[in-house]
């Protein structure tokens, strides 16, 4: 039977459940899932190892950058040119998930550029779109009052929401509304319409210029261009200015709310029982809006390896894969695949980031079933040159079939339906050519559908 106990978190005050369950490969595999982008060859054992306390504190104080294994390259075997080739920023984020040393790191990364969604479809710089990325890096496991303030000042940010256009003499409310709706206290929590246009005017006075071969540069903020009148918003008054927009946002009776249970949507697909809520948002308000210690209590909440399971969103579940093969980015076919399995990287759908419970239909699931494909096909053996080579015995050529594919945790359900699979298709192997060649084909055909279950979807 699995254990709880009840440990105190940050100050002496308040506590959270810890999960004290069996902490073994397969933990270790969900939480590298849910903190990263799944583990290499080995590494949930390893992390098992180390006890769950060890491995929590290894995700969120990791040491210095190091990538590991070869750099990124096109399908002509040139080096990646983010900021200007097409689908390039795709590619060297990509890269970045899949020889990173630092998975929560830059998994946080990418849970900020789903939160302050940020299209380069409108901003028009991959450039920019690279700067603000490492924004989000550089803020990943830090302050989010820091990260606020850096993202509404940052300059994909003013383009893609009409920052630059935003002045005292006609206020644009579009970043305005989305600071409160989607970056700080959720749709209709604690505002009114009032706020918004208050907001709007608190937030003017950014330019930028614009030249030639260059694009949009010199972003400033321009006192003459700002409204230095008198502002109502959230019922205080005051000459509030840009900062005190998001000061405003952050005391808020909503802010901690709204952090607490997004963040742990990224994490854990049920919300949290009344009594967890309330210790994160203590320890959110009490710890000066970091966001590291909230991210240690919810990987050591017993919801994460009890509750249910999450699927993988495209990006996270390609860079896996890659991952558990071993292998690097080689090509640019990362780019359509996983924009038809539904997720391009710079490119959310709207300001609201992705829609995580679309993460699969009959659509996006074939765009999966091809990255799988993709992903093995330099691995997958040669029917004529493997022919006669391989045992035709189902229990084996699944378990190689696992060895292959970084050895996946299954359920017993689909390991069942993998041997079942076996076990018909080698019985219809009457001839001899048959007999020889079957298993090769049998073989290959498990790695893709262990890439491609129920259970490799979801962690």
């Amino acid at each position: 039977m699995q254990e709880t106990r009840r440990r105190g978190v940050f100050t002496g005050e308040m506590s959270l459940p810890v999960y004290r369950g069996p902490f073994g490969p397969a933990q270790a595999e969900r939480l590298l899932w849910r903190a990263g982008f799944g583990p290499r060859r080995g590494e949930a054992k390893a992390l098992a190892a180390k006890g769950l306390d060890a491995a929590v504190h290894s995700l969120t104080h990791p040491g210095p950058e190091r990538l590991v294994g070869r750099p990124p390259r096109d399908d002509k075997g040139r080096r990646l040119a983010p900021a200007d080739a097409w689908g390039h920023d795709h590619l060297w984020w990509l890269d970045r998930m899949v020889r990173t040393s630092r998975p929560l790191l830059e998994r946080m990364t990418l849970v900020w550029h789903d939160w302050f969604a940020t299209s380069n479809s409108q901003v028009g710089s991959q450039a920019l779109m690279l700067r603000q990325n490492a924004l989000f890096r550089r803020r990943a496991l830090g302050s989010f009052r820091d990260l606020l303030f850096d993202v509404t000042r940052d300059p994909a940010m003013l383009l893609f929401l009409s920052g630059t256009q935003n002045t005292k003499d006609a206020p644009n409310e579009n970043y305005g509304r989305e600071l409160m709706e989607l970056f700080t206290l959720g749709a209709g929590r604690g505002y009114t319409e009032r706020d918004v246009r208050e907001q709007a005017r608190a937030l003017t006075g950014w330019q930028n210029d614009w030249r030639r071969g260059v694009g949009p540069t010199n972003f400033r903020f321009l006192a003459d261009r700002h409204d230095k009148g008198m502002k109502t918003i959230f019922g205080r008054r005051g000459r509030f200015d840009w900062r005190d927009s998001c000061r405003l946002c952050l005391e808020h009776g909503s802010h901690r709310s709204f952090v607490v249970g997004k963040l742990w949507s990224y994490f854990v697909p049920a919300p949290p029982d009344g009594a967890t809520r309330a210790a994160l948002e203590r320890l959110y308000a009490d710890g000066g809006y970091e966001i590291r210690p909230l991210l240690e209590a919810i990987l050591r909440h017993p919801a994460l390896y009890t509750g249910p399971s999450m699927v993988k969103p495209p990006v996270v579940y390609t860079a896996g894969l890659l991952r558990a093969l071993g292998r690097g980015i080689d090509t640019t076919d990362w780019v359509w695949l996983n924009e038809m399995a539904g997720q391009r990287l710079f490119y959310p759908p709207n300001v609201a980031g992705w829609d995580d419970s679309r993460w699969l239909d009959t659509a996006s699931y074939r765009g999966r079933w091809n990255v799988a494909g993709y992903a093995l096909r330099p691995t997958q053996l040669d029917e004529n040159r493997a022919k006669g080579k391989l045992p035709a015995d189902p229990e084996k050529l699944l378990s190689r079939a696992l060895a292959s594919t970084g050895s996946p945790s299954l359920d017993a359900r689909t390991t069942e339906l993998l041997l079942g699979f076996a076990h018909r298709a080698l019985g219809d192997a009457k001839d001899d050519w048959k007999r020889k060649a079957y298993p090769v084909l049998v073989l290959n055909a498990l790695r893709q559908l262990i890439a491609v279950s129920p259970a490799g979807q979801v962690s």
